[in-house]
């Protein structure tokens, strides 16, 4: 009997500790660090590369990214590019461990690969109502970049070949648009990959949802505020194939906040609004903090940066600096662009500046 002694022991400590629980933080300010300013500069397409380096795309043709000296860090422009005499208007940028991707967004929309030694146009259309608004992957070989419907169906593109080529999809292979069903060019956040899955957000405020990498898709309705057509999602984030957080409103109106801010936890089957009548009103980008449970997101916009540890019950406005659209470098600092600008962003509790 005596060697079964030390097992029970063990089993009886370890079932009677204490199971530690997960704490929100609660930030009460955020600080700013302005990479790179210029009073002509327009960005909303941003993303972080796996080097942990941000790349950005401006309304001006160029693009660059941030680098790192004696002096610090700071974002600079690397090229600015021309169609023709077109200057693009990029608003999409995709990344993977190859290449860069560009996207501008209307007629003629124009899709670039930048490699460390190369930069080719991979992609053209001339549709005369293109319009293409996000773009993101799935992995290093297969991405998808989504647009205003053309011929009855939302404008979706795919590749399958690290994007050297791209392929459009058929109206019979997607839902069937609503009339002027589109995505807002506003911060590269339409389109939200978890896994094989996609979720796609429209100014009708409706989310598409692929299980399969674009292979198959189906439609669902949400809530928000959309019958205006400055109305419905303008940004959507998911934190695993269950919760996702989908903002939008007005932004002729950005300070109403009736039915703006919605929340699903079955994968988008259904959403619910939450914090109605509550700011923050309109904001052009959602993101949820990572490694914080889904508990913790950060919305931005032009009329400043907000923050909710609640999974968007409620939200606290941290800065009134304006911005377009954020991504997170890990789980307190994070990259942000918009116009004239853009910066660094470390959020901190208070007890931080204690120390």
């Amino acid at each position: 009997m005596k060697y079964f002694i030390v097992p029970l022991v063990v089993v009886f400590f370890f079932s009677c500790g204490k199971k530690e629980t997960f704490k929100p933080r609660d930030f009460s300010e955020v600080e700013i660090e302005h990479l790179m300013q210029d009073s002509l500069l327009n960005v909303r397409a941003i993303e972080i590369d796996s080097s942990k380096s941000l790349g950005f795309a401006t309304s001006n043709g160029e693009f660059g990214g941030t680098v790192a000296d004696f002096k610090g860090e700071k974002a600079i422009v690397n090229t600015k590019l021309k169609h023709d005499t077109i200057i693009p208007n990029f608003r999409a940028l995709g990344v993977t461990n190859r290449a860069v991707f560009i996207f501008s967004i209307s007629t003629p929309a124009l899709l670039y690969k930048v490699t460390h030694d190369s930069i080719n146009l991979v992609y053209q259309e001339n549709h005369p109502k293109a319009f293409y608004d996000s773009m993101d992957f799935w992995n290093n070989q297969e991405g998808i970049a989504i647009g205003d419907s053309t011929d009855g169906c939302l404008s979706v593109i795919i590749t399958r070949d690290g994007g050297n080529t791209w392929s459009k999809l058929p109206c019979d292979e997607l839902p069937k648009g609503l009339e002027n069903e589109g995505a807002f060019a506003a911060s590269d956040t339409n389109i939200a990959i978890i896994g094989d899955n996609t979720w796609v957000a429209t100014t009708a405020g409706r989310v598409y949802y692929s299980p399969d990498k674009g292979e198959t898709w189906e439609v669902y309705d949400t809530p928000i505020i959309k019958e205006q057509e400055t109305e419905g999602i303008y940004s959507i984030d998911f934190y695993d194939e269950l919760n996702g957080f989908a903002i939008g409103g007005d932004y002729t109106k950005p300070n109403e906040n009736t039915a703006n801010k919605i929340r699903t936890t079955d994968g988008g089957k259904t959403w619910k609004i939450v914090a109605d009548g509550m700011n923050p009103g309109y904001r052009s980008c959602v993101q949820y903090i990572p490694n914080r449970k889904g508990k913790e997101l950060v919305a931005i916009g032009f009329k400043g940066i907000d923050y909710s540890n609640d999974s968007g019950n409620s939200w606290k406005h941290l800065s009134d600096e304006g911005f377009y659209t954020i991504r997170f470098l890990n789980d307190s600092i994070a990259y942000a662009a918009g116009k004239g600008r853009v910066s660094k962003l470390i959020f901190r509790e208070k007890k931080d500046r204690d120390y």
